[in-house]
């Protein structure tokens, strides 16, 4: 790690009113993830690889090779059990086949966590092990998953797949971050690349992708979350150069209230948790594109976005809506946004707060909306 790069991690600055620029709180963040990382990672070295032809579904239209998933909020019409499925907003339905994106999950798990490892060490074990799983999961003939997402948030009754369904692959973006920091061959390097370059492409060119990347709320944010990480992987400038005009003129202004707040996700019936992932969302794509200083001339951006979340984060009593109709209890974990904000805008009092909350939630549906997991990737 060169001088510069260990400076940034050990200092968090903030400005004073006087203007000038000192140490505020002291960050060595591979010292803070170390004991954390190696637990995990050395857990992992012994967990095989799982990939999507390991489980399927009758409900799916897809084949072996087809990532599978269901909508969420969408249940069996009391009435008539056999007729297509009804919308209960916020409820996730328990019996929806989960198989395919438990296995996406863990996948997001564990590479990452021993791409950290390699950072930290540089012991071959963990590259090598990181490499069985991503070669299993994009390059390999028996156990690949298919670069689209023809068949994922299908409803029973009404739909195959749908383009909301690419919110499924955000738990991609923190593969494919590490995949070009882990220490891969030439050959496994280039494979992955490869499968990112197709997946990206469909998701520019499909009409679900289109109609993803079109979506006013969290799932256009992740739309382009993804594709700005993917590019960062396979260095398409043209779609990288995209994702920033998009952020610009078409997410903030779009999405962003003056006051901060994304009054899309405040209309949910979980407000708190959305109100979070969105600016989660947000924050990978300013991560990504060193975005987080930028605003609109009045004052829309990820600064104004912090400052309107931050209090509810640190004092969640104090959020002014109804609790979330499920897995209230279980918000805020330690979410990136607070460090990569900390550390963008010199505010220490961010980096405090990410210091004291839950880095490694175990509840299903924190995991699913809680993507990525490992900053030393990140800064």
């Amino acid at each position: 790690m060169d001088m510069n790069r260990r400076d940034v991690l050990r200092a968090a600055v903030v400005v004073s009113a006087s203007g000038i620029v000192r140490a505020a709180d002291s960050l060595d963040l591979v010292a803070e993830e170390r004991g954390r990382v190696l637990k995990a990672a050395d857990r992992y070295l012994s967990e095989q690889p799982v990939t999507v032809t390991a489980a399927s579904s009758p409900r799916s239209a897809g084949g072996l090779h087809d990532f599978f998933s269901e909508g969420d909020y969408w249940w069996p019409d009391p009435k008539n059990p056999d007729a297509p499925y009804i919308q209960r907003d916020g409820m996730t339905n328990p019996d929806n086949f989960l198989d395919h994106r438990r296995a996406m999950v863990r996948l997001s798990l564990i590479v990452p966590a021993l791409a950290a490892a390699w950072k930290i060490t540089k012991e071959r074990k963990y590259a090598d092990h990181a490499a069985r799983h991503l070669r299993a999961w994009f390059i390999d003939d028996a156990t690949h998953m298919n670069p689209n997402l023809l068949y994922a948030q299908a409803i029973k009754g009404k739909f195959t797949g749908r383009g909301t369904g690419i919110i499924d692959t955000l738990h991609f973006v923190e593969v494919a971050r590490a995949a070009s920091r882990v220490g891969l061959s030439a050959a496994d390097l280039a494979g992955v690349k490869k499968w990112f370059a197709s997946y990206t492409n469909w998701m520019n060119t499909h009409a679900y992708g289109i109609a993803e990347r079109d979506a006013t709320n969290n799932h256009g944010t992740c739309w382009v979350a993804q594709v700005a990480a993917f590019t960062e992987l396979t260095g398409d400038a043209q779609l990288t150069g995209y994702c920033r005009d998009r952020f610009m003129n078409v997410l903030i202004p779009g999405q962003e209230d003056p006051n901060g707040s994304f009054p899309q996700e405040l209309k949910r019936t979980k407000p708190y948790g959305y109100s979070l992932f969105n600016l989660d969302a947000f924050g990978i794509i300013a991560q990504t594109l060193g975005l987080w200083k930028w605003q609109t001339v009045d004052g829309r951006g990820m600064a104004k976005a912090m400052e309107y979340m931050y209090p509810y984060m640190l004092d969640k009593k104090t959020w002014p809506l109804p609790p979330d109709v499920m897995y209230d209890k279980e918000w805020p974990v330690r979410q990136p946004c607070l460090l990569f904000a900390g550390l963008a805008l010199g505010k220490a009092e961010y980096i405090a707060l990410w210091r004291k909350l839950e880095p490694d939630p175990t509840v299903e549906e924190v995991l699913r909306n809680y993507p990525v997991r490992q900053p030393l990737l990140w800064v």
